[in-house]
């Protein structure tokens, strides 16, 4: 079997999850996600996580493996997901993946170098922390994890203490361990496909994807992870819709303002992903506008794996 990997990106809120889906069913493939935040349990209304039914339909992987209270990052994800996607090629299924986690997509295809590796959630984790534990716990915690870089750097150097931490908890292994290794090659070609929409458009749906979290219970959801005893300044909850959410109840703010906070940073993210997306030179876009793009797509999809195929 050919070892070509489609991957389906694009902003939140493009229509990536129903497109794949579909596609999905007519490559009678597995859907391997690759979004940070859908691997964890509970949080399923904020992160736009498919329906249940949909979940029975097509195989997912990657989905509602951890709690949030469990440290994951994108190094772990790139060394798990790329054994899977081996295992499925061996078995004859056909792997696609799917999301909107930049890093993760990048790791999983590409691998990294340690100076690419950056989480906007992950550092405003660790300033939190500074404040809450002092600076002198986070300089222990790199020792403990990574000794050799701390015996390089000041116990007063805050940038390169927070820098370092950041590194280990995206990637999952030691700052110092970066500096000599270079990224393993993925075990496959990967087809990258992005989605667009018009700005308006995607505005449009960005506000009404809100409104429906909000009516279908996403303050309950996030009330109910917090009843489970998950501390709100975790990580995996220092994420748009759940951190409005949890300032609402909190008392901070309305629940009309954190619908609209909600929206406002959602708009953020998309931009923000889009940024990420667009060094890319490799992906091929589609624009979901119009009528008849999904069975574009599957045709692109199909003649990319039939063409290499025919080159084995």
């Amino acid at each position: 079997m050919n070892r070509v990997l489609p991957i389906i990106l694009g902003p939140t809120a493009v229509g990536k999850t129903s497109l794949s889906l579909m596609l999905a069913g007519q490559l009678q493939a597995q859907i391997i996600s690759a979004d940070s935040r859908q691997i964890y349990r509970y949080m399923n209304i904020g992160t736009a996580k498919p329906a249940p039914a949909e979940l029975k339909l097509i195989t997912h992987h990657f989905i509602d493996i951890l709690d949030p209270d469990r440290t994951y990052s994108a190094g772990i994800y790139s060394e798990s997901a790329r054994e899977k996607i081996r295992t499925l090629f061996e078995t004859g299924i056909q792997p696609l993946v799917v999301g909107g986690s930049g890093l993760y997509i990048q790791a999983l295809s590409e691998g990294f170098f340690g100076q690419e590796l950056k989480d906007d959630a992950v550092r405003r984790q660790l300033e939190l922390e500074v404040v809450l534990k002092g600076l002198p716990e986070l300089y222990a915690e790199l020792g403990r994890i990574d000794l050799t870089y701390q015996l390089k750097i000041s116990p007063n150097d805050q940038k390169r203490i927070l820098r370092a931490l950041e590194v280990y908890r995206v990637s999952g292994r030691p700052f110092s361990a970066w500096h000599s290794e270079q990224p393993k090659p993925a075990g496959f070609q990967p087809l990258y496909i992005g989605l667009t929409l018009p700005r308006e458009i995607l505005i449009r749906k960005i506000e009404q994807r809100a409104e429906q979290m909000i009516e279908s219970g996403l303050v309950d959801e996030v009330r109910d992870i917090l009843n489970r005893g998950f501390s709100p300044d975790l990580n995996a909850l220092n994420t748009v819709s759940y951190t409005e959410i949890i300032d609402h109840l909190q008392g901070r703010i309305s629940l009309k303002e954190a619908l609209e906070l909600i929206r406002i940073h959602t708009r953020q993210y998309a931009k923000r992903q889009m940024t990420w997306f667009r060094k890319n030179q490799k992906i091929t876009w589609f624009d979901l506008s119009g009528s008849g793009d999904e069975i574009k797509i599957l045709n692109y999809i199909r003649n990319r794996i039939f063409h290499s195929d025919q080159c084995q």
